[in-house]
């Protein structure tokens, strides 16, 4: 039986969550997750890994169990989640992993691997976009909205978090519903449905524009620092394509790519295969077997 800790600890001043598994003499594993989940999203993937992994996964500021500062209190930006989560490895002595980044986290996870290239080994990528080529007709609304702040603009984009909409995020590209369980999504549903919760992510919503417009300078690091890099992708994904795991092989040549038959949230149905992928990139890339540098 795996041991999983549930700790909350204090980032300067803000109570982050996380879950924590594994020794910590081991290779250290961040998970990071996406929108509009937390840690529990990593709830079956964590104990496939944890006899060869520290793993350390936090609720991002304002998402599952980690504290929801007020508006006036806390700037719900991406730039604002890199320094909190950042300082969050400092604060419980996290200083070298490799990084797993999906949706949300991606953005997240690469401002981190920029600020301090030399604390990241290696990322794994699920559906976790770098590249405009990945970006899906379904962000048309949202990029109606950063072209245009409205109003109007923004209270379109409410729909995005009713529950109905939330597991729609989680069905679509799945061949076998029979196989996905209701409880991810219908956690995420009640989490949105806190107060505030929804102007805060309507806040991060607009706020992902600036996540596009770092996508040079990520790639830049990929370019610059070659970090190993496992891209795997839910193909049926409705917000980022494959085309967004195909490119990272533009700045890196090395990347490993793969696909699995489902849709955006790949660990709700596919969390043995994201693990043996994980467990074998990570030891390739550790023993020196990878070519990527």
């Amino acid at each position: 039986m795996t041991t999983i800790r549930y700790k909350t600890v204090d980032v300067d001043g803000h109570g982050i969550f996380y879950r924590e598994a594994g020794d910590r003499a081991k290779p250290a594993l961040l998970l990071l997750h996406g929108f509009p989940s937390s840690s529990h999203m990593f709830r079956d993937l964590i104990p496939l890994l944890a006899d060869r992994f520290h793993l350390v996964a936090p609720d991002l500021p304002g998402f599952g169990l980690s504290e929801i500062k007020s508006r006036d209190a806390f700037t719900y930006s991406f730039d604002a989640l890199a320094r909190a989560i950042g300082r969050f490895t400092e604060v419980i002595g996290l200083d070298r992993y490799a990084l797993y980044v999906f949706d949300y986290g991606a953005p997240t996870g690469f401002r981190l691997a920029m600020a301090h290239p030399e604390r990241v080994t290696a990322i794994i990528s699920q559906n976790g976009n770098a590249y405009e080529e990945g970006l899906s007709a379904g962000w048309d609304p949202i990029q109606r909205y950063w072209r245009d702040p409205s109003a109007a603009n923004r209270e379109a984009l409410r729909e995005l978090l009713t529950p109905a909409s939330i597991r729609w995020q989680y069905e679509h590209g799945v061949p076998d519903l029979g196989a996905l369980s209701p409880d991810g999504s219908a956690l995420d549903s009640w989490y949105m449905a806190r107060p505030d919760m929804d102007e805060i992510q309507l806040d991060l919503f607009g706020d992902y524009a600036s996540n596009v417009a770092l996508y040079p300078a990520f790639q830049a690091y990929f370019r610059q620092y070659q970090p190993p890099l496992l891209a795997i992708w839910g193909k049926n994904d409705p917000f980022f394509l494959p085309a967004g795991a195909e490119s990272y092989r533009r700045d890196l040549p090395a990347a490993e790519v793969r696909f699995l038959d489902t849709g955006h949230f790949a660990l709700e149905t596919h969390a043995s295969d994201v693990a043996n992928a994980i467990s074998t990139f990570l030891m390739r890339s550790r023993s020196g077997a990878s070519t990527a540098r």
